[in-house]
């Protein structure tokens, strides 16, 4: 699973089940639970049956399984793709705590990863970036950056990054994400789909589009082996419409500087240039020359296009 190969995992998780079978281990208390946490991983038969399997996993390994962590992280992650993030997020905390305590690093990182996925449907941009800071610190410790969990992270804490105008820091974590990206196949549907689909918002938001288009396809093609993921589907057919409203060859945020990413979010809004000057502590003549310099760079005219490109490619204004 984790090194992205799904006929081999295919292959090795029909042998487990002929053998449990053949062996009449299927239902045995002592196997349930594992059977139940491949299960979960797999996510077959939907949302619903893999929150019951990573359930069923929580409660049959022991607490001081270095799988059990794993199993409280699935049973969120079922959740989140349920649309249910308000009772994720409890769930992974207690996954974070859990796997910290017993030394599962991956999980503990990877937990935090999606608690700050949570934060960042909840506009949380703060608490987005705090949870992604501390699971990158837990990979650093643990020497994960490369480990084949840490993608999902490093397109969170792009997203993060990006938001606060820091383009440089993303562009590095997306360029860590991608050394791993070959990894991301329907091995592990929900964690590749959900990776590729942050990174497909991450690029759009610098107006990469033949780089979000990239991804997106990639992940359109998970998504037809495995459709029945909750709600990413959906997620996917949104980003689609909005690239389908961009020309193929859209100039970028990535030249947009940090002063100008700063500004975007208030362009949207009925401040004047001067109001915003006495906001960030600038002149109105130089939040003038930001803003032409903003719709210069983003392909618009007008204020009115520039709040409608940000909305359009997800950018930090949004």
């Amino acid at each position: 699973m984790l090194a992205g190969q799904p006929d081999d995992v295919e292959r090795w998780a029909a042998a487990a089940e002929r053998g449990l079978a053949a062996n009449g281990f299927a239902h045995s208390s002592a196997m349930e639970p594992w059977t139940a946490l491949l299960r979960a991983l797999l996510c077959r038969h939907g949302v619903d049956q893999m929150r019951a399997d990573a359930q069923t996993a929580v409660a049959g390994l022991a607490p001081g399984s270095p799988w059990s962590a794993t199993a409280l992280l699935l049973e969120g992650v079922a959740d989140i793709l349920a649309g249910e993030a308000d009772r994720a997020d409890p769930v992974l905390a207690h996954a974070a705590e859990v796997a910290t305590h017993i030394g599962a690093l991956p999980a503990a990182s990877a937990a935090l990863a999606q608690r700050a996925l949570v934060a960042i449907a909840r506009h949380d941009w703060i608490q987005a970036e705090t949870l992604s800071d501390r699971g990158l610190e837990i990979a650093r410790a643990g020497q994960l950056n490369d480990y084949e969990m840490s993608p999902l992270l490093h397109a969170v804490a792009a997203r993060a990054a990006l938001h606060r105008g820091d383009v440089p820091r993303a562009q590095d974590h997306l360029t860590r994400a991608d050394r791993l990206r070959s990894r991301l196949t329907a091995a592990l549907p929900h964690r590749a789909v959900q990776t590729l689909l942050e990174l497909t918002r991450a690029h759009l938001a610098l107006t990469d589009v033949a780089g979000a288009r990239a991804l997106l396809r990639e992940a359109r093609y998970i998504l037809q082996q495995r459709p029945s993921l909750g709600a990413l589907p959906d997620q996917a057919a949104e980003l689609q419409s909005k690239l389908d409203t961009l020309g193929a060859t859209t100039t970028g945020a990535a030249t947009l500087t940090s002063a100008e990413l700063r500004l975007l979010p208030l362009l949207s809004t009925h401040l004047t240039f001067r109001e915003m000057g006495e906001r960030l502590s600038l002149s109105q003549h130089t939040v003038k020359c930001q803003a032409l310099s903003v719709y210069r760079k983003l392909g618009v005219s007008s204020r009115g296009q520039a709040i409608q490109r940000v909305q359009q490619t997800g950018l930090p204004g949004r």
